[in-house]
């Protein structure tokens, strides 16, 4: 499991300084840190809140709020060398931010580090949200799925090679044989053939001053062995081609067959899908800046109860001293930041509430709609699939029968060719024939049978040629059968990579909440509860067409009876402090799984107070050892347990 800071977390700045001005209370301040636990201790309304919205502004959320009497802010964090600047502009009723912040994405800091009363991940235990699609929102799963379909297709390409190669290996042994059998052949002509030159000769020497008489029926005879050379290379070349057409032809009614088995269907749905991923997206893209702006909303209302004299403009200040020792216990009110009127404490309360509803109503939809997305995203990467599978075999079977029709002309012309040479030969015969005399009749048949047998050495010859070509270039592909093979090992170790880590990033989630959890049940001495631990399901749902595994959260508390029976129990009858603690350890789980240290070396603490001191002060220590820069903020006589070796901030 995760291990501490100082084993995981390098190259940490040892220090820091803040300058706010105008954000959340605060007129203007500036302020140090050093790495470890910085404790802001004071009373409420002390603007310790505040400060901790002035460094999340200045690492990059969005999720701050400006004084309510200034239309504009900043923060600047000096971090080591670098400085990070952020300004907020209140413009149409809303807060935007421009400048250089710490990070680019605050996404797994809002989710993970910001941990104020309003962090989700803390309201998701309180509240019995989806706590898997909290921990894996920040997941590009989309990518992931588009990732594993690109290699999938390298690895079946790389799949097609090698049983190609197998193919290959398979033919080695038959050629082989093949070639030992016509070297044998070879052999045997060349011993005929010297034989036949042997006797040619002997009967050359009998008829030695007659040759000039014969020349013309010799150089008849080497012309008819030339023709009959040429018909023989043309009937081998016509074998050859009608060899190739009738293997084009099999592979042709493979790639028929492969055709009829893809299917087509949902073309037709491709633009209409494309429409609908991306007006999904827009309405995803709205429902998130929707629950930004209610969290930035809640927050406000939030901090507008916990510290009212920080968000009241100074005309709204009396001179009775803060307004929380104004309010009485009949009828607490709030000076309204919009209008500037009272509003009840309790009208606050219930607004807060409303909009809490209201984010988690959007929460919902937004699942629900990311569900839809990504359902709607594996139909058209089916689709889109089928169609260039369908595409590339409908090319490559056009290719086949064009290259069947070119090597059909191509025997037409040399069958045209054979049948001139056959004319040829029998022409050349008749005039071998006709100079023929008796006397020269069994020299001539020599002659015929050298012409022959040389003949077939040729052919023989060129047969082994080119069964050693073939036996080369094989030799030559198996050469690289053990790069292939390796190739796919790495795509396959890819591919179990990209198609586990989604899963194993929800284990990693739950046996780091489960163990943190027990750890700390047992640290901060929770005795009359058991256990609580979080319980990965998976089901069945339908996304589209087709049926896909959803994994589940459950959140399982189980307690003992005075008697000693163990039964289960319910997140609603846990104490506020045990709520408190489960969904402060639920967010350092996903501060873990995520690795947000590297991403972000800072956590930040608040709204403690439903925990005893004690038990903040082991909290605090416990979220130390995995945190470089731990920020809590706490209320004077929480702060006085903590342990004295932490900086403590007590003006802002």
């Amino acid at each position: 499991m995760a291990s501490s800071t100082e084993e995981k977390v390098q190259e940490i700045p040892e220090g820091a300084t803040l300058s706010v001005s105008n954000i959340g209370g605060i007129d203007e301040t500036e302020v140090s840190f050093q790495e470890g636990v910085t404790i802001l201790s004071g009373r409420n309304a002390t603007n310790r809140t505040s400060l901790l919205q002035g460094i999340m502004a200045a690492l990059g959320s969005d999720q701050v709020s400006l004084k309510a009497d200034s239309d504009e802010g900043n923060a600047t964090l000096e971090f080591g060398d670098n400085i990070y600047r952020r300004r907020l502009e209140r413009r149409a009723g809303a807060i935007t931010t421009e400048g250089d912040p710490y990070l680019e994405d605050p996404e797994l800091a809002d989710l993970f580090a910001f941990l104020l009363e309003s962090n989700e991940a803390r309201r998701a235990v309180r509240s019995g949200d989806d706590l898997r699609e909290l921990i894996m929102r920040p997941v590009d799963t989309a990518a992931i799925k588009s990732e594993i379909e690109r290699y999938e297709q390298r690895k079946r390409e790389l799949d097609e090679q090698l049983e190609e190669l197998a193919s290959l290996k398979d033919r080695l042994p038959d050629l082989e044989a093949k070639r030992t059998r016509l070297t044998d052949k070879i052999e045997t002509l060349q011993d005929e053939l010297e034989t036949a030159r042997t006797d040619l000769e002997e009967a050359n020497v009998d008829v030695e001053q007659r040759r000039e008489e014969k020349s013309k029926l010799e150089t008849k005879l080497e012309e008819l062995r030339e023709t009959r050379s040429e018909l023989e290379r043309i009937r081998d070349r016509i074998g050859t081609e009608r060899e190739s057409i009738e293997a084009l032809e099999e592979e042709q009614g493979e790639m028929r067959d492969r055709l009829q088995s893809l299917s087509t269907e949902g073309e037709e749905d491709i633009g209409r899908l494309e429409a609908e991923i991306e007006t999904l997206q827009e309405e995803k893209t709205d429902l998130s800046d929707e629950i930004s702006q209610l969290q930035s909303t809640i927050q406000f209302n939030e901090q507008l109860l916990d510290e009212p004299d920080s968000i009241l403009a100074d005309d709204d200040r009396t001179d009775d001293g803060p307004v929380t020792n104004q309010l009485t216990n009949d009828s607490e009110t709030v000076t309204c930041w919009t209008c500037g009127s009272s509003v009840a404490r309790e009208q606050i309360e219930t607004t807060i509430e409303q909009l809490r509803t209201a984010r988690q109503e959007r929460l919902e939809e937004r699942s629900e709609i990311n569900a839809e997305l990504e359902g709607r995203r594996d139909t058209l990467s089916t689709i889109n699939e089928n169609r260039a599978e369908y595409q590339q075999t409908q090319q490559r079977l056009k290719s086949i029968t064009d290259e069947i029709e070119r090597r059909s002309d191509r025997i037409d012309e040399l069958t045209d060719d054979r049948e001139a040479l056959t004319v040829e030969i029998d022409e050349l015969e008749d005039e071998v024939n006709n100079l023929e005399t008796e006397e020269y009749s069994g020299i001539l048949d020599q002659h015929k049978e050298v012409n022959q047998l040389e003949f077939k050495l040729e052919r023989k010859e060129r047969e082994r040629d080119e069964i050693e070509d073939k036996i080369a270039t094989i030799e030559e592909r198996l050469g690289e059968r053990d790069e292939l093979e390796a190739r796919r090992e790495d795509i396959t170790d890819e591919l179990t990579d990209l198609r586990t880590r989604i899963n194993q990033i929800e284990a990693d989630a739950v046996e780091a909440f489960n163990e943190h959890m027990e750890n700390l049940r047992e640290t901060l001495g929770y005795d009359n509860l058991d256990r609580i631990w979080i319980d990965r399901t998976s089901r069945e749902v339908r996304e589209g067409r087709r049926k896909v595994s959803k994994s589940s959260f459950d959140l399982k508390i189980v307690r003992t009876t005075d008697e000693g029976a163990a039964y289960e129990d319910t997140i609603d009858h846990l104490s506020e402090s045990e709520r408190e603690v489960t969904g402060l350890v639920f967010a350092l789980a996903g501060y873990l799984v995520h690795d947000v240290y590297e991403t972000v070396p800072f956590m930040l603490l608040d709204s403690l107070e439903a925990i005893d001191s004690e038990r903040i002060a082991a909290l605090v220590e416990y979220f130390h050892s995995y945190v470089p820069y731990l920020v809590v903020a706490l209320l004077d006589e929480d702060a006085q347990a903590i342990d004295e070796d932490h900086a403590l901030l007590t003006e802002i």
